[in-house]
Parts: C-alpha cells; structure tokens; sequence
C-alpha cells in the first residue's frame, strides 16, 4: 500500500559538475556540457555549455568559452561568455574577454581588452550546431 516507487529519476545536465582539484595540473583542451570548476591548473581551452568557475587557488592560461563564469582565481588568454562573466575581489585577468554582461568587484585586477555584446554573442550550443545567432 505504501510501497516506495522503483522510479529512477534523471538528474539533469546541469546538477553534474566537473571538478579540477588543487595541486592539479592539466595541459590540453576540455570540453563538456556540464559546469566546470578549476581550483588547480589548466593550460589549453575549456568549452562548455555551462558555467565555468575558477577558484581562488585555480589558474587557467589559454581559451575558455561558456554559458556563464565566475572567476576568483588567475586567467590569461580569450574568454568568450555568452551570458554573465562575474569577477570576484581576488580575480586576476589579462587577455581579450568578449561577455554578454561583465560584473567586476572592487579588487579584481582587469588587464585585459573587453568587448560587451549583449545579446549577440553566440552561445557554445548555437556554435556547435551551426544554428544562427537568436535576434530580438
């Protein structure tokens, strides 16, 4: 009568993230449709369709290009953000950023060249696909 559902339920995309510890180092290129969080080292691209975070311990050199990212640790290189790039107090970036919306807390060092494109930059998923750019 009160027997529990043998249902499984599917955790979507979103709920799994990919995790690169401290005292980690990676050289090459990472890909993936989950949010990716970098408290280590990662020399090469990161592309996702999701968030990216870099923690306060986490350097990135290279490309990165994501939905949305939040950054407290060190970044240099092109970091394209179709949505919202967040830099936290403890955030140091040099490179090219071209973001959606930018959010800079007092602290963070921006060295870098920026263009802002509202809504007209692509997404990671409308580049994959070949789809054009949505338009108001």
């Amino acid at each position: 009568m009160f027997a529990e559902s043998k249902k499984t339920k599917m955790e979507p995309t979103n709920a799994l993230n990919n995790r690169i510890a401290e005292n980690t180092k990676i050289k090459g290129d990472i890909t993936s449709e989950a949010d990716i969080r970098i408290d280590g080292e990662v020399e090469g691209t990161i592309m996702t369709s999701g968030k990216i975070v870099i923690g306060k311990t986490g350097v990135v050199t290279g490309k990165i290009q994501c939905e949305n990212a939040d950054i407290e640790g060190t970044f240099n290189g092109e970091v394209k953000v179709a949505q919202i790039l967040v830099l936290k107090s403890s955030a140091v970036i040099e490179g090219d950023v071209v973001v959606g919306k930018l959010a800079v807390e007092p602290g963070a060092s921006f060295n870098a060249s920026c263009a802002m494109k509202g809504a007209g930059v692509k997404s990671l998923k409308d580049e994959q696909t070949g789809r054009p750019e949505k338009s108001a």
